[in-house]
């Protein structure tokens, strides 16, 4: 009999698949109550309330799987879990319709003016004219990430005849024409929409995506929809160009802050504004529970779940003698997603040396769930990687090599996009660590953590000391460098390592140097 504790309110319909399972006890009870016998504890469902710490787990001997019933697991400890053997799941699609519906009703109001005049009526005001409102119909929405919910919002918005432009860095051909939108730059999206909607992931590329800059190349009149998180769109930005009558209004469901308080933007008319309640019906609530329950009592039955976002449990001994290459294969996805900022198409990997001892089809999972870090919107991890990918339509696959390249373990990452193609490979070296030790046919060996700059060049005299003179007039340190080159005066690279983040000046001012051919920044 396994025990099952549910310390959060939890919607007792959804909890049926485990209620109906006949070898689980349901306990719903708070973790602190003094009457639950943490010892004895096999699963463990909790919404945002309940935090899972280390310190929890330490008390939870028995703890195989931590169910989360939504989307976020910022409530829980996931790397304490991981080296615990113990599953962490979510509900990642449980709230997708319920945000795209909420998104399109938001987009609705916003262009009829319905909040502003409800509230006329209710003042006991009849001002029919003051509301004149614009049609949908024949309007271009441009849809900035085109993730699940931004999926579902243009099947809505095609449905109402509307022209949909998406700008999403890493859609393919492919994927836009099985959708039926029009794969566009940032720029073509903003100069050509009427109607802007923003559904990417907070990343540190993302966040005032939709700034000052942005805004100017926008038609005199757009509207702006922020349902997904606060600070895509620039609210200071956004409070300026609606102030001088450029934008013709906004809804928004998110803020940096929340709850935000007393915000300057509650002062428009214009701007119509909702808690974050993208996932709040009825509906999503269940539907995440229902997803969370299934997934715990899968996993009790010894079947495979979909929604895990750490490692599939392991034996102590398996995850210490994989960890390293794990962490190592997470890093080189990692970089070849943020190398490559187009659509791809395959992604292989090839394993060499004592490294295909061990299981390396959760090392190939790895490397996919790492490529998919920050370049869409849902939690990619080792489990549901291959299905993410071939929704994607990216083909993937792992084979063996005798070819080690002179180290005792090789792993080689090849991404192919629609234009360029990125190839990775590094090496797990017993006391030092994970090493980077080729990228793209150069040789070079470096520590793959922290910001990195990564800079393709001409190799001549006083080039790498330019980019040095720039980040220190930028007050930006270097803490490591390493080049690597094929041969004296032709192309060359270096990898920085730098104490912070690179910004997008820094980095075009060192782009425009003589004999730069390329700039990109890793974050690791």
């Amino acid at each position: 009999m396994y025990r099952v504790l549910v310390s959060d309110a939890i919607n007792a319909e959804g909890l049926q698949p485990l209620l109906e399972y006949e070898e689980a006890e349901i306990i719903e009870k708070k973790v602190t109550d003094p009457e639950v016998d943490l010892e004895t504890i096999d699963a463990l469902l909790v919404r945002s309330a309940t935090k899972v710490t280390e310190e929890l787990m330490e008390k939870m001997p028995r703890l195989k799987i931590i169910a989360r019933a939504g989307v976020g697991v910022d409530n829980i400890d996931v790397n304490a879990a991981t080296k615990r053997g113990i599953i962490v799941v979510n509900a990642p699609d449980g709230n997708t319709i319920s945000a795209a519906e909420h998104t399109f009703a938001m987009m609705a109001s916003l262009v009829r003016n319905i909040p502003q005049a409800h509230q006329s009526v209710k003042n006991l005001e009849w001002k029919r004219s003051a509301f004149v409102g614009t049609e949908l119909h024949g309007k271009t929405l441009g849809i900035v990430g085109l993730g699940r919910i931004g999926s579902e919002l243009a099947k809505r918005a095609k449905a109402f005849a509307m022209n949909i432009k998406v700008y999403d860095p890493f859609l393919t051909k492919e994927r836009a024409a099985k959708i039926g939108v029009e794969s566009c730059s940032l720029d073509e999206v903003l100069e050509q929409s009427d109607i802007i909607s923003v559904h990417t992931p907070l990343t540190p590329e993302t966040k005032g995506l939709i700034g000052d800059e942005a805004i100017q190349k926008t038609k005199k009149g757009v509207f702006f929809l922020n349902c997904a998180r606060g600070g895509i769109i620039d609210e200071e930005a956004l409070e300026k160009y609606l102030a001088n009558g450029h934008v013709g209004g906004a809804a928004l469901d998110v803020f940096t802050q929340e709850p935000p308080g007393e915000h300057p933007l509650f002062k428009f008319d214009n701007v119509i504004v909702t808690p974050h309640l993208g996932a709040s019906t009825k509906e999503a609530q269940l539907n995440v529970a229902t997803q969370v329950a299934k997934e715990v009592r899968l996993y009790l039955e010894g079947k495979p779940v979909s929604n895990s976002i750490n490692l599939p449990a392991m034996s102590k001994d398996v995850f210490e003698k994989i960890g390293p290459f794990h962490k190592l294969a997470k890093q080189m996805g990692v970089m070849a997603g943020q190398c490559l900022n187009e659509g791809v198409h395959e992604l292989y990997i090839t394993y060499a040396g004592n490294v295909t001892e061990l299981e390396t089809s959760y090392l190939t999972k790895a490397v996919i769930s790492g490529f998919f870090k920050e370049r869409i919107d849902v939690h990619v991890n080792e489990v549901n990687a291959l299905l993410v990918a071939k929704e994607r339509g990216i083909t993937t696959g792992e084979k063996v090599s005798t070819n080690t390249y002179g180290y005792s373990n090789c792993i080689t990452v090849v991404a192919k996009g629609e234009e360029r193609q990125a190839i990775i490979r590094g090496t797990y070296i017993e006391n030092y660590g994970p090493r980077i030790v080729h990228i793209n046919d150069f040789n070079i060996d470096f520590i793959p953590e922290g910001n990195l700059l990564y800079v393709l060049h001409k190799d001549r005299p006083g080039v790498i000391g330019r980019v040095g003179k720039i980040l220190g007039d930028q007050n930006i340190n270097i803490g490591t460098m390493q080049v690597g080159r094929k041969e004296a005066g032709g192309d060359a690279i270096m990898i920085l390592g730098v104490d912070k983040e690179v910004d997008d000046t820094t980095a075009e001012m060192i782009s425009k140097l003589d004999g730069i051919l390329y700039v990109n920044r890793l974050t690791l």
